[in-house]
């Protein structure tokens, strides 16, 4: 592993988490009482980058938050985690996004986005640099995903969330696309797609060239807290473990360890180690590959 990590720089969504805790999900018309209720920094660009700055990568993040009490807390936020926030939009006539989501007691839950500001800001006067690696999400407008796309001269990734159709021209400049089992099926077009990572959950992850599976890793046991920000800890932990030279497998077997870390956490934005820390614990545990 080099001793290096990638600089990466995250386009995509910075929201507000307003976070009901239950004992179970609602039902269609149902009501559910004996709710906690707390807030706190979450979007899946914010959250990948926050991950990518405290797994010990150069994290910068492009995005944008509404001129309210609310994006001033998620740029304070992203600055004490150690991302760079200088090409964060501050816009008047939006508000910052805002996820309303329900988690039952299992870890379990569901959400609902209101985009606000990231889905109103533009790449106009943002550049790219030929070592950056750059990683997007689907919860800003495909178009900053398809011109992000464009700018990049280094490694392009893609964490297609929410599922979509994806543009040929889009699917063909990723070096890598990251979804969960349930995306995979739904983008038939992936199937065809260069390189492929894919989460399963308890079930662990595997990576597919052009639709043939070439390396997996299994999940490490833990005790779910809080499915939110796992994901997003997995992206940013599998570009920065690829990044810093380590093969297929072992780069999914130290992502799985930081996602099971984070699912162990209640907060959309966990509390992880570094990158190394991982790297050893995948090798004392006899997982991955050289």
């Amino acid at each position: 592993m080099s001793t290096r990590l990638p600089a990466v720089t995250v386009v995509g969504s910075i929201n507000l988490d307003m976070i009901a805790t239950t004992d179970r999900l609602p039902t269609a018309g149902e009501t559910v009482g004996g709710g906690v209720l707390h807030q706190q920094p979450g979007g899946k660009g914010a959250n990948q980058a926050v991950a990518a700055a405290r797994l010990g990568g150069s994290a910068r993040m492009i995005g944008a938050v509404g001129n309210d009490a609310q994006g001033r807390l998620m740029l304070e936020s992203l600055a004490a985690a150690g991302v760079d926030t200088a090409d964060v939009a501050v816009l008047d006539g939006d508000a910052t996004g805002t996820a309303l989501i329900v988690v039952d007691r299992d870890g379990e839950n569901q959400i609902v986005v209101c985009p606000g500001a990231n889905s109103a800001f533009s790449l106009q006067g943002v550049e790219f640099g030929p070592d950056e690696t750059v990683l997007c999400q689907l919860e800003v407008g495909l178009p900053v995903v398809l011109e992000a796309a464009r700018r990049t001269s280094g490694f392009f990734v893609l964490n297609a969330a929410p599922a979509m159709d994806l543009p040929a021209e889009l699917l063909k400049r990723c070096d890598l696309v990251i979804v969960n089992e349930t995306e995979y099926e739904l983008i038939p077009a992936l199937a065809e797609a260069k390189l492929v990572a894919v989460t399963y959950g308890k079930d662990g992850s595997a990576m597919f060239e052009h639709g043939r599976k070439v390396a997996e890793a299994p999940a490490s046991a833990v005790t779910v807290a809080n499915t939110i920000g796992a994901g997003d800890a997995f992206c940013a932990a599998l570009v920065l473990a690829l990044g810093a030279g380590l093969d297929y497998p072992t780069a999914l077997a130290v992502a799985n360890a930081v996602g099971a870390d984070a699912v162990g956490d209640p907060s959309s934005q966990p509390a992880l180690g570094r990158l190394e820390e991982y790297v050893a614990r995948v090798a004392g545990a006899g997982v991955g590959g050289r």
